[in-house]
């Protein structure tokens, strides 16, 4: 199999996901209107992670590009739990991509604590030899469960997926607080996106004296 090419359908995926993504969170400040997208980013999984992935799933080399749903990934997060939902929202309400499966690990989280919201697409890429339709994965969370899901990977990465025990429950209890910071938070949302409206006032009345 030649990497290269196999990989480039993934790595156009991405980057078309990002800006459609970013796009959308410009327009929502075009309309001056708070943005249920903090910030996107994307990744395309490495060749040694996609080989190690297939043999642990136990896949065909053949069936790698149907049956792993994660070779392209774009990560959407967000401020507020419901922001998760309002993104999935418009996601589904889009045409250039179909949804194949949705998966909320936000209210029904994972054993290991991991909460995020998952949407596997169908993209369509135009290549030189025409269109191919590539699955990917776009995971959309709140600022807290990614930064405990980064720590988490870091953690499996160091340990080879053999996390010791002891910080598995420490994991499992960080989730749990981080899931509680995400709750309170929630309860004064419209405060706090009000006083964010009133500095970015602030801020432009400061590049734009005149305006004010």
């Amino acid at each position: 199999m030649n990497w290269d090419i196999f990989i480039a359908p993934y790595a156009q995926v991405v980057e078309e996901l990002k800006i459609k993504l970013k796009g959308m969170r410009r327009q929502f400040e075009y309309e001056e209107e708070q943005s249920p997208i903090e910030f996107v980013t994307g990744r395309v999984k490495p060749k040694s992670s996609i080989i190690e992935k297939a043999r642990r799933k136990a896949i065909n080399p053949e069936n790698i590009e149907e049956e792993l749903q994660d070779i392209a990934g774009v990560r959407v997060v967000c401020q507020f739990v419901d922001d998760i939902y309002a993104v999935a929202t418009m996601l589904r309400n889009r045409h250039d991509f179909e949804i194949v499966e949705e998966k909320d690990y936000v209210s029904r989280k994972k054993d290991s604590g991991y909460r995020s919201f998952h949407v596997i697409i169908r993209y369509p890429v135009e290549t030189i030899h025409g269109e191919k339709k590539v699955l990917a994965e776009i995971q959309i969370r709140t600022l807290a469960m990614n930064f405990w899901a980064t720590n988490e990977h870091s953690l499996n990465y160091k340990y080879s997926g053999k996390i010791p025990s002891e910080i598995k429950s420490r994991l499992k209890r960080a989730g749990e607080a981080a899931f509680l910071l995400d709750e309170e938070m929630s309860k004064i949302k419209s405060e706090i996106q009000e006083a964010q409206r009133a500095f970015l006032r602030k801020e432009e009345q400061k590049k734009n004296p005149r305006k004010s």
